[in-house]
C-alpha cells in the first residue's frame, strides 16, 4: 500500500471562523397562528361531536396534530457562515451575493408585491413583516435576487455584508 508524500498538503480542517454559522434564524410561526391552528382544530369537535364526543374530541386532537406538524416542517431556517448563504431549500456561495437590503412594512410590502420579479427566490411568510432582498450576481443563475422573511432584517444585512479576512 503506497503511503502518502510527506511533502503534499494536507486538507485543512474546518475552523471556527471559516465554517462557523454568523447568523441563523428559524422562521417560526407567530403566536396568533397557533391559536388559529387551535381554533381550526376545533372543528374537528363540532364537526364530530353530533356523532360522540368522543370521536368528536379525537378528531380535534388529530386536526391539531396535523396542522402542527405541518407548520413545523414547513418551517425555513436563514443561515449564513463564511462560505455559504442558505434560505430555506436554496443554498448559494457567499461570493455571489451582491447587495444586500431590508424592507419593513410599506416598503416589504412593494417588495413583495408590484415589485417583486417572477424569476426572484422567494422565501416570506405572511405572519413576518420585514423581508430581505439579497441580490444574486452568479452568471449561470437567472434569479436576480431572493426575498426572505426576517424578524432581525438589520443583522442579516449586517450577516451578509460583513467583510471576511
Amino acid at each position: 500500500m503506497p503511503m502518502p508524500d510527506q511533502s503534499s498538503p494536507v486538507p485543512a480542517r474546518n475552523t471556527p471562523s471559516a465554517s462557523g454559522v454568523l447568523y441563523s434564524e428559524k422562521l417560526w410561526p407567530s403566536p396568533w397562528i397557533w391559536i388559529v391552528v387551535v381554533g381550526l382544530s376545533s372543528a374537528g369537535l363540532l364537526m364530530f361531536g353530533p356523532i360522540s364526543v368522543a370521536t368528536g374530541i379525537i378528531a380535534a386532537i388529530a386536526l391539531l396534530v396535523i396542522m402542527t406538524v405541518m407548520l413545523v416542517l414547513s418551517t425555513p431556517t436563514i443561515s449564513v457562515t463564511a462560505d455559504t448563504v442558505r434560505v430555506g431549500r436554496a443554498s448559494i456561495d457567499r461570493r455571489f451575493v451582491g447587495s444586500v437590503e431590508a424592507f419593513r412594512k410599506a416598503e416589504a410590502t412593494a417588495e413583495r408585491g408590484p415589485r417583486l420579479n417572477g424569476l426572484a427566490y422567494m422565501c416570506f411568510r405572511g405572519w413576518i413583516d420585514p423581508v430581505v432582498k439579497i441580490e444574486i450576481t452568479d452568471p449561470a443563475d437567472r434569479t436576480p435576487y431572493w426575498l426572505a422573511s426576517s424578524r432581525r432584517p438589520e443583522e442579516l444585512v449586517s450577516a451578509l455584508t460583513a467583510r471576511q479576512s
